[in-house]
Formats: structure tokens, C-alpha cells, sequence
């Protein structure tokens, strides 16, 4: 059986409950969030600098690798919260060699990409999550659970950058929410219905016919057996 290669949003919202459990939660938790909410590819977030981030307008500038399309972002509430949070106890570590980045570890320096895969892979273990966990789900589930709330596949393909749109059909190709309402859309049901009842006057009316037919043919061989 194939593992899955995503996560779904209950599971997310569970990992980061129990990422928050650990000694440096706040920015697990924060690092997560961001991941899932804006489909980064694991070295994209790492390399979020503080000048991406358009705290008062409520914006984040997306700068995507693998030759992808950089974007802007609309940064929600609970985002900017967590991204406060982090950055209040990030200020009582020890000094980033780049104050610039916005995930360091402990001791100053920027996330590698080994320390991020630990963080969520730990998160998932105490989480409980049934599939092993790595960064690249984040991504994935960030599709997913775009597609299962109805968005247009070419609207995802910018949200998550991809310049060929096959990257992201994988997403909507399996999502039974695009086909909802389908019967209902354009009056579709009431034709049917409406063509449902045509047929059923068209089999009443041409067996009303036949009974009158034949009571002309009896009446005519009535009269014309008169004496």
C-alpha cells in the first residue's frame, strides 16, 4: 500500500498542538503553520527574511525555488500572532548571526534543513500521526485542502507557484468537492425534470388517444350496422 504524501488539516492543526508542547514550540508551531498555510517548500521557508514579511498590510512575499513563480501572499491573523510570539522569544536567544532570517536555532544561527525535518518529523511522532512526517506534506496538504474548499485549479497553480498547471491537477484530479452542486448548476435538474414529465404527458396522452380511437371505431360500427 502506498503512503500517503500529504497531510489533512486536522492532522496539521494536530501536529502543531503538539509541537507546541516542546521547549521551543513557539517557533515549531510557527514554522508549521507558515509551511501548510503558504505551501512552502522546506528551503523557501527557511530562507524567509524579515523585509518578506508586510506585518501592518497583512502580507507575506512568497519567493519560490525550482524556477517557480514568487508571489504575495495575504498574511492572516493567526499568522501574524504567531509570528509576534516567535519573534518575542526568539529576541531572548542568543543573537542571530543574520538578524534577517526569520527561523534560528538556539545558539543564532539559521535552520538547516536536517533541523527542520526533525521538528516536524518529532511533531508528527507526538502527534500520533499514521504516516511518517516530513516537511513536503506540509506543501501538499496546503493543495489539498485548497482544492477541498472548491478553489480553481489555475488559482492554486499561482498560490503555490507552479509554472507547469500538471504539477497541480494531482490536487483537484481526486477532490469529489468539484463535483458538488454539478447537477444542480444551470438548472440542469429542473431540465430533467421538466423532460421527465414531457415523457410521462407524451405516454398519457398517447394512451388517451388509443381509448378514444378505439371508441370511434366502435361507434361507427355501430351506426353502420343500424337497419
Amino acid at each position: 500500500m502506498a503512503q500517503r504524501k500529504f497531510l489533512t488539516l486536522t492532522e496539521v492543526n494536530n501536529l502543531m498542538s503538539a509541537a507546541r508542547n516542546k521547549q521551543t514550540g513557539v517557533r515549531d508551531s510557527c514554522l508549521i503553520l507558515l509551511a501548510f498555510r503558504h505551501g512552502f517548500r522546506i528551503s523557501e521557508l527557511l530562507n524567509l527574511r524579515y523585509h518578506d514579511l508586510e506585518m501592518i498590510e497583512g502580507r507575506i512575499n512568497i519567493r519560490r525555488l525550482k524556477n517557480g513563480f514568487s508571489t504575495v501572499h495575504p498574511l492572516m491573523s493567526d499568522e501574524c500572532k504567531a509570528i509576534m510570539e516567535w519573534s518575542q522569544v526568539r529576541a531572548q536567544w542568543k543573537p542571530a548571526v543574520d538578524p534577517e532570517i526569520v527561523f534560528i536555532s538556539q545558539r543564532g544561527t539559521q535552520l538547516s534543513r536536517g533541523q527542520a525535518w526533525r521538528i516536524i518529523r518529532q511533531a508528527g511522532e507526538l502527534a500520533g500521526t499514521a504516516t511518517h512526517t516530513h516537511p513536503h506534506m506540509l506543501r501538499h496538504a496546503c493543495g489539498y485542502e485548497l482544492a477541498e474548499r472548491g478553489t480553481d485549479t489555475r488559482l492554486i497553480q499561482d498560490y503555490l507557484g507552479h509554472r507547469n498547471i500538471r504539477h497541480t491537477v494531482r490536487y483537484t484530479a481526486s477532490n469529489a468537492a468539484r463535483f458538488v452542486g454539478m447537477w444542480d448548476r444551470n438548472g440542469l435538474v429542473m431540465k430533467d425534470l421538466l423532460v421527465n414529465n414531457q415523457a410521462q404527458d407524451g405516454t398519457i396522452g398517447a394512451k388517451l388517444f388509443l381509448i378514444l380511437k378505439r371508441k370511434i371505431r366502435i361507434c361507427n360500427a355501430l351506426y353502420w350496422n343500424i337497419p
